[in-house]
């Protein structure tokens, strides 16, 4: 990869008409928003990691067959400090800032306790996610900040731990189909205990707060769970929902917080202090979502590295969990911007291939059944779950495919059974050449991939009233690095993978996360409907202007 993946970009607030080729469906009315870091130096300082760089927001919006194009810097209050003093002067996870050389020693002490116990930033590059009838920029920590959907605008900041005791929260919550917001966030010795918090944020405001009230004061709680280990907790970028359950996987990729306090003073970044722990097993909670209580049964498999969640869904006395899974941490490795820049590749970072990996959990009492004995009785897959002892069923994946990542279903279907999965191809390089749609029955898969041009994330959009599955078109923003010629949105047939249109930005586009996509009808009064990654339910619905 060269140098230029991790070039500042620049910012275009104001919307610009792109030049379409194809036809883009007169059904497709919305606007996707896309996040993902945008700036990695300030002054003479810079980013070690290209997920520290500074978020940069982009929206395209689809109306009447037509597409306009905006960006914007997310305003935070890690983006005006270090524009400010000319220097990157909040520390990312992968990259340790550290004052300028000329400060006196009182503020080198400030910024020693600062880091001892850690005030994260607030540069939220991962994700949007909606609260309420609020979007979000996040990232994983307690800071997220509220945006203006339609002009990118920064709002106010909001903190987590003004609502819940939770120093990070995951960047991937779950909708249900009445709006509500689901997520987990991690509690770092709060009162001596470190825990995981499952909670649930009111699509409604509660009785007596008003309408136009921050959705997180009326936050619920649904379960607490102890870490395994008390200084150690896992790290957890997303989680499985089904009606009746919430699934939490806690592997063996651990934050060590005493590491943590301690990794200023010894000159280390924070991500150094993430540990994988191959010795140990994983361990998957299977929470009820009406009582907050997990199974009497425990279930465990091998240390892997877990990031995102495909899908999970019940059948027939089973949870079924689909995940994309790692033997390693080597895709974080991957993405320090000394590796993107020397092009290293497989070889010299010992890149991980991921798989795709089916488990299921029988959640049946397992008494009177025999030590040894393989509980699943489902006949479409090879996965099993053994019983190792009374209560403790030690599960075997079946492995559908390899180096498929950032998976995308119809949300429609999440929760449910779901036959087609859309993705990026990363069997060489965590670096995406390479489109995909899986079908998880066949397990055939068909691509899009065009030269010198790198894809974002494949984003599903159903078709009003769609007959099938996968009726609908996958939307994917194009980074295009052929000279002289602009980036683009590009159109797929959900079903055929066949490109219907393209829609050029007349600029740049720069590498990004992850993102949503907010349906609208009638032009001026839009009812947005949420599809993040994990897609849009029809209630989840806030009117607002475009014009």
């Amino acid at each position: 990869m060269s140098a230029d993946f991790c070039k500042n970009a620049q910012e275009r607030p104001e919307p610009v008409k792109a030049e379409v080729k194809g036809n883009i469906p007169s059904w497709l009315q919305g606007t996707l928003l896309r996040n993902g870091p945008g700036i990695f130096s300030v002054g003479e300082t810079s980013y070690e990691h290209w997920f520290d760089g500074m978020s940069l927001m982009n929206s395209f919006t689809f109306k009447n067959g037509e597409m306009t194009h905006r960006s914007r810097f997310l305003r935070s209050d890690t983006y005006k400090a270090n524009m400010e003093a000319e220097r990157i002067v909040v520390s990312e996870m992968g990259t340790m800032a550290y004052p300028d050389p000329s400060k006196n020693f009182i503020f080198k002490a400030i910024t020693l306790l600062n880091h001892t116990i850690p005030d994260f930033t607030d540069n939220g590059a991962s994700n949007f996610i909606r609260y309420g009838s609020d979007y979000f920029a996040t990232s994983e920590t307690n800071y997220i900040r509220k945006i203006d959907p339609v002009t990118l605008e920064s709002q106010e900041k909001v903190d987590y731990t003004k609502y819940l005791p939770v120093n990070m929260v995951t960047s991937h919550p779950h909708y249900d189909k009445e709006g509500n917001t689901y997520n987990i966030g991690t509690t770092i010795a709060e009162k001596g205990k470190t825990k995981y918090v499952l909670f649930k944020v009111p699509a409604v405001p509660q009785k007596g707060k008003s309408k136009d009230a921050l959705a997180l004061k009326s936050v619920e709680t649904i379960c607490s769970l102890p870490c395994r280990s008390l200084l150690t907790p896992s790290y957890c970028h997303s989680f499985g929902l089904t009606d009746n359950y919430i699934i939490f996987i806690e592997q063996p990729f651990k934050l060590d917080i005493l590491k943590m306090a301690t990794a200023y003073m010894r000159g280390v970044n924070w991500a150094s202090c993430l540990k994988f722990c191959p010795e140990e097993n994983t361990l998957i909670h299977l929470i009820d979502r009406k009582t907050g209580k997990s199974t009497e049964i425990k279930y465990y498999t091998g240390a892997m590295v877990v990031y995102h969640h495909v899908n999970a869904f019940e059948d027939d006395g089973h949870v079924i969990i689909d995940v994309i899974a790692y033997n390693d941490t080597s895709l974080y490795e991957m993405f320090y911007v000394r590796n993107l820049k020397d092009n290293t590749g497989v070889k010299d970072t010992g890149y991980s291939t991921p798989s795709y990996r089916r488990f299921v959990l029988p959640i049946l009492s397992d008494k009177g059944v025999a030590v040894g004995q393989n509980l699943v009785k489902l006949k479409y897959t090879t996965a099993s779950a053994v019983k190792e002892k009374e209560g403790k069923l030690v599960c075997q994946a079946e492995v559908l495919c390899d180096g498929l990542e950032l998976p995308r279903i119809n949300y429609d279907v999440n929760g449910k059974r779901h036959r087609f999965v859309y993705g990026n191809c990363v069997e060489e390089s965590a670096v995406a050449k390479q489109v995909a749609k899986f079908d998880t029955e066949t397990k055939n898969m068909v691509y899009w991939s065009e030269e010198n041009c790198l894809p974002s994330e494949a984003v599903f959009i159903p078709r009003p009233n769609g007959e099938s599955e996968d009726d609908g078109v996958v939307l994917v923003a194009v980074v295009n690095r052929n000279p002289g010629q602009s980036s683009f949105m590009l159109i797929l047939d959900a079903k055929t993978f066949k490109e219907v249109a393209r829609a050029n930005v007349n600029g740049e586009l720069h590498k990004d996360v992850h993102g949503v996509f907010i349906p609208h009808e009638n032009g001026r009064k839009c009812a947005f409907n949420n599809i993040i990654r994990e897609g849009h339910r029809d209630s989840a619905q806030v009117v607002l202007n475009l014009d």
